[in-house]
Order: C-alpha cells, then structure tokens, then sequence
C-alpha cells in the first residue's frame, strides 16, 4: 500500500496500481475515487494537500494532488480521451495496458491505436477561477490553516515523444474525418513533437501570421471581477459532472497538469494544417480560449470536489463532524456577541443603533428557498441619508470586507454604469462564457455606492446594466446573454444600495441614516474604531454571520395564527396603513432577528420586538419624505 504520503507526492501511482489490480474491471475508477475521499477525511488530511490559492504555480510538483478553492466560471463541451491505451516496448515489442485517466500526455513512446483494448472515455472541463471577490482576511486565515510542504519546482523539459490523449483518441477513432466539433476535444495534435518545450514553458502565445489580429492581445483569464488575481484553471471532470452547476463554490482535489506541451496550440499549427477544414473544427479563438498555456491556466484532474456552502474558514465544512458541536457551543455565546457586535455597527454607522440593527439583519440574510420565481428569505437594504461628499461610502464597504468572507463595491458612476459589463455573455467565436461583474459566488455581498452616481445621459448599455441590478435585487437572478436569447441563472447575492436620497433601485428595506455624531475626521474616526477591534473579536463577529445564516427556522402554527390575528387587527382601523407586502417585510424581519439571537422559531417577544422595529423606521421614512417633498 502507498505510505503516508504518495498519495500526495505521486498520486498517478496509486492509481496506476489501483489499475493495474483491476484487470480492467470498470469499477476500479469508483474505488479510486473512494480511497482519495478516505483520505482526505482523515483529521487535517487536507490541511496536508498545497493550494493553488496560496502556492505559486512553479512552487508545485507537477503531477502531484492539489486543492483548488474556485467558482466554475464556464462549461466546455465534453471531450474524448483514450481511458485504456496499449503501449508498445520500441526494443522487446511487448505491450501493456495503461491507464489515461487523470493525464493529459502518454509516457510511453509508441502506442498501439489499432487495439481492440483500447477504449475510448468522455470527461467534461470546467473552466474555474478564484472564488470572485474573496476577502483577504479569507485568504490569510486559509494559508494560515495550511501544513502542506512544498518547494520550489525544478524546471523540466518534457519528453517530446509524449503524446496528448485528446490528439492520441482522434488519430484513434477518427483517422478519416475532421473531429466533431461538439466533442469540444481541445488537444495540442502534433505541436508537442514540433515545437520548442521550453518556450512554450515561459512564453504565453502570441501573434502569428496565421492567427487573426483578435487573437494577438494578451491571454484574457476571464475573471467576473476586475484586478482579480489568482490562477484560473482547467479542471478535469470524469465523474458525476451533471451534479454540478455554472457558478457552484467547489474545493476542487486534483492532480495537477501543466505539461507545456498542452499550450499554443493555434501558433504551433503551420499554415497548410489550418487551411484544411479537416483538420480541426475549432476556430482560432476557440483554440485559444480552450487551450491556453498551462503556465497560466494549469489543467486540473479532479478526484474529488467539495461543494462549499460556506466560505468562511473559521467555521468548519459542512462534511466536517466537529460542526455540530462547535456550532453548539458557540450558539451558547451568540447573545454577548451579538451585543457586542451590534455596538460595533452602531458606531460605524456614527451612531445610529436602528440603522446597526437593519444592517445587522441585512448581513445575514439569506435566500432559503424559492417558492415559483420568488426567492425566499432576501433582504436587500437601501442605506440612505449617505453623505455624498465625503469618503464615509468607502470606508463603510471596507469594514464590511472585513466582516464577511466575499464583497465586491460597484462604484455606480455614470461612466461605470455605461461602460461596465455587468451580465455574463456568450461569446460564440471562442466558444466560451464571457464573464461579468455580477457572476457572482452565492452569499457574496454586493455593495452598490449610488452616492458616485451623477447627472447625465444613460445609454442602452447603461439601462441593460441598472435593468440587470434590479432583476438582480427583485428576483435574485441574472439573466446571462446569449445573443438570440436570454438564459436566467438564480443566484444568492447579499445586495447593500448606499444612497443620498432615496434609491433608484427597488430594495426590500429602507433605513434613513441618521448620525448622532459628527466626528471632525471621518477617515480617522472609522479607522480607529476598526483598529480598536482586536482579531479574535473580529474573528467572532465573522463567525456570529456564518453561523445565523446557517440556522434552521420554523414557525409554529399557534404563532402564525397569532400573526395573521395581529395583522387583521393593525388594518381594523387604516387598512391602507398594512399591507400584504408590509406583512411579508416584517415576517422576515422577525425571522432575521430570531436568527440573530439564535432562535430557531419565532417567539411572541420577537415578533413584538419586529413590530417595534418596523414602526420606528416607517415613521424616519416618513419623516424624510415630509422634509424631501421631492422623493417619491
């Protein structure tokens, strides 16, 4: 059996004796999944496992098992590997199976394509990038938490016989027709025997005088969020892939590729191969956009992903026994931090403890469900009462990069609203899925700053982007582009609108700012109470979000009855002062707050503390309107 660590060092070993006991039972690939899974499972086995998150690329042995924590920003077409190929001894003439799972080149030097034994496997590919947004807090706390041991690579000239299973099966099975385009097999064929390794190893592609000029920019990663940073990467499903969705948060277990002889593929071919249509069905863009060089998009063949419904490391996954207890234990405590915590906001929002307590409820809310279109449990705020002129927005979003693990800040000038792409695009040359800022991670907050927004002329781009902001707010979706068609995509996003006056934008709540302080240095007054935090503070407020918005809720049918007798008896006298929309509001408002004391049901004592609530911030809404007669 393979020692302690083989299994990370040299996990094509273990599966190439794993196969090799086989005798090619068609269940040898289930076990191997099943033995990385038990390892992983073991205590801190994947603390173990080095992270392309934290490690730089050349950092990592190649072919060795790596971690992967990312959004699957797109979806290839499934391709055709050879999963059992017969290899030929070039002195004694003796062949052997071998296995081509989990690779992307051949080891061997000749290779029987004639055999009966071959046999021909499918897999999909993800194009996967950083989870977008991704506060640094995260990011420290998880390379932090990391045992893994690495050293830097050596640089290594492959072998130039090695050949790619994508161009080995299409030589196999198609010898005398051009490749379907619908397999999406995106191979080197027969670059890796032709070109220069070592440059393909330190030079991403560039123009060529058989490529069109679209093509000799530099290599778009893709990123939804711009000044992302961070390896994208080619992973490589074999198993169950119809359980994963576009935008799904994974930690992607995989061994890791990054062969040069994978790259180029457009500037390799020479001109007569591209001038034969039968030689590939792929465009230059496609080929580009899916096969990039490996030094810059590595190829990751998955052996196990853990779908992340959280991603705050400081509470243990949801697979993870130790949850329980530990989410136990620290509901035991959740009452003092919460106190603490809705100190906190109050003072970064200069004193204003009603607007803590909205933000507080914002923060962790959560859509739970969907009943037809309408998503369950959102609770978009609109902060207004914003100054204007002052930095107070920035700040604002910057202490909440701290308090939650994904944010992004979409500054709403006219130049961003009428430049910015927003809505993800298909873009059918490249065959590819062309990002936009609202592909988004679930649970990811999303700050919007319409105090940046000025007086002028939206164009048609504009309208689409604020048009997507508000389906994005009212029904928590995006509807992506297809160019003849539009595609709706659900997603989970924690919207914040910071505002002047009241919002263009539609929003479940608004809360009117208003400041019980005036510090005479704003900057300096938010920095000092964000300093005055100590980490392990920071650290329970971190996890007093995760955790409330991971609770179960429920309401007893005595306390609906209680409900619906209360609402029939506040419209007795106005029924234009409650509406059913104004029921739904405080019904969510009441389930915020039992969560955020840690209540799994509504009580009679939430219930009234809603009601309090909700009087006190209609009657401010209505007192600003009477001072701003303009609003609406």
């Amino acid at each position: 059996m393979p020692s302690a660590q083989d299994w990370i060092n040299n996990p094509l070993g273990v599966v190439e004796g794993m196969f090799a006991q086989s005798n090619c039972n068609p269940e040898w690939g289930e076990k191997v999944v099943d033995y990385f899974k038990d390892k992983l499972s073991e205590k801190e086995a994947q603390t173990w496992v080095p992270s392309l998150n934290d490690v730089p690329l050349h950092y990592l042995k190649p072919n060795s098992l790596v971690k992967f924590r990312c959004l699957v920003q797109d979806m290839f077409d499934p391709e055709f590997y050879m999963g059992v190929y017969e290899a030929v001894d070039p002195v004694t003439k003796s062949k052997s199976l071998k296995c081509g799972k989990y690779k992307d080149v051949t080891d061997c030097v000749q290779v029987d394509f004639n055999s009966r034994n071959s046999v021909t496997s499918e897999r999909q590919t993800f194009y996967c990038v950083p989870v977008p947004g991704e506060s640094p807090w995260v990011k420290e706390c998880y390379a932090h938490s990391s045992q893994a041991r690495v050293i830097p690579s050596t640089s290594y000239t492959p072998n130039r016989q090695k050949r790619s299973y994508e161009d080995d099966d299409e030589m196999d099975t198609q010898p005398q027709r051009p490749r379907d385009s619908n397999t999406g097999s995106h191979s080197s064929g027969d670059s890796q025997r032709n070109g220069d390794p070592k440059r393909q190893e330190t030079e991403a592609p560039s123009s060529s005088s058989t490529s069109p000029p679209s093509c000799a920019s530099p290599l778009d990663l893709n990123y939804p969020l711009p000044g992302e940073q961070g390896p994208a990467c080619l992973v490589k499903v074999y198993e169950g892939w119809e359980s994963f969705k576009l935008n799904d948060t994974l930690e992607v277990f995989g061994i890791l590729s990054v062969d040069p002889t994978l790259s180029g593929v457009a500037e390799e071919k020479d001109a007569t191969s591209l001038l034969d249509p039968a030689d590939s069905m792929e465009t230059a863009e496609e080929q580009r956009a899916h096969s990039p060089p490996p030094s810059l998009v590595p190829r990751l063949h998955m052996v196990y992903a853990l779908p992340l419904q959280h991603n705050n490391p400081l509470l243990p996954s949801a697979g993870s026994e130790d949850k329980n207890a530990f989410v136990t234990s620290f509901l035991s405590e959740l009452g003092s931090i919460r106190s603490e915590f809705l100190a906190y906001l109050t003072h970064v929002l200069l004193g204003d403890a009603m607007a803590a307590e909205y933000l507080l409820l914002h923060l962790i809310s959560n859509v739970y469900a969907r009943r037809d279109v309408l998503p369950l449990g959102k609770f978009t705020l609109n902060l207004s009462g914003c100054p204007q002129t002052s930095p107070y927005t920035e700040h604002l979003y910057r202490i909440i990069q701290h308090l939650v693990p994904s944010s992004y800040r979409l500054p709403m000038s006219l130049q961003n609203m009428n430049s910015m792409r927003l809505v993800p695009r298909k873009d059918y040359a490249a065959n590819r899925l062309v990002s936009g800022a609202l592909q988004l991670a679930s649970n990811t907050s999303l700050f919007l700053d319409e105090t940046q927004l000025e007086q002028g002329q939206l164009d048609a781009s504009g309208v689409r982007n604020i048009t997507a902001l508000g389906n994005l707010i009212s029904w928590q979706k995006v509807d992506y582009d297809f160019n003849y068609h539009q595609m709706e995509f659900p997603c989970n996003i924690n919207v914040l609108v910071a505002s002047e006056g009241r919002s263009l934008l539609p929003s479940d709540c608004q809360v009117h700012l208003q400041p019980q302080m005036t510090p005479p240095n704003l900057e300096e007054y938010l920095s000092a109470i964000q300093a005055a935090q100590a980490p392990s503070q920071m650290n329970k407020f971190r996890l007093f979000l995760s955790v409330a918005r991971q609770l179960d809720y429920s309401i007893s049918e005595e306390v609906t009855k209680a409900v619906e007798d209360d609402f029939v008896e506040m419209r007795k006298d106005d029924p234009q002062s409650m509406s059913a929309e104004d029921l739904h509001r405080m019904l969510v408002v009441s389930r915020l707050l039992s969560l955020s004391f840690g209540q799994t049901t509504l009580s009679t004592d939430v219930w009234m503390k809603t009601k309090h609530l909700e009087l006190l911030r209609m009657s401010r809404v209505q007192q600003q309107k009477s001072v701003n007669g303009h609003e609406p």
